[in-house]
């Protein structure tokens, strides 16, 4: 895997990471460009859309469009891949989910 693929596949789980943290689990497409920011991802505001509607793609995400905001909501997909209850190819496997494949793997052999 390219760097500039595991850092694609980084952000799209912060994403969902930050939608979780929100207490409607949602938030405009202003918001989580200035979060990603804070979390190391130097972003334009075109590829955080972008990111966005492939999330939508995926089933992790709604997206409601507002003139130039967009409004992004989780979807029950979306939190169990925030959280590492289940995975997505083309996001970030989070910790959680390693440790359980791993645990997994030592059970098996």
């Amino acid at each position: 895997m390219s760097y500039a693929e595991f850092l694609k596949e980084d952000q799209r789980l912060v994403i969902l990471r930050i939608l979780n943290e929100m207490p409607s689990y949602s938030s405009n497409s202003s918001i989580i460009y200035s979060v990603l920011e804070q979390y190391g991802h130097a972003l334009s505001r075109d590829q955080v859309k972008t990111h966005m509607h492939w999330l939508a793609e995926q089933g992790l995400i709604t997206i409601e469009i507002l003139g130039l905001v967009f409004v992004a909501r989780l979807t029950e997909r979306g939190a169990d891949v925030a959280t590492g209850i289940s995975d997505c190819t083309g996001c970030k496997t989070s910790y959680r989910r390693r440790l359980i494949w791993d645990a997994n793997q030592r059970l098996t052999n």
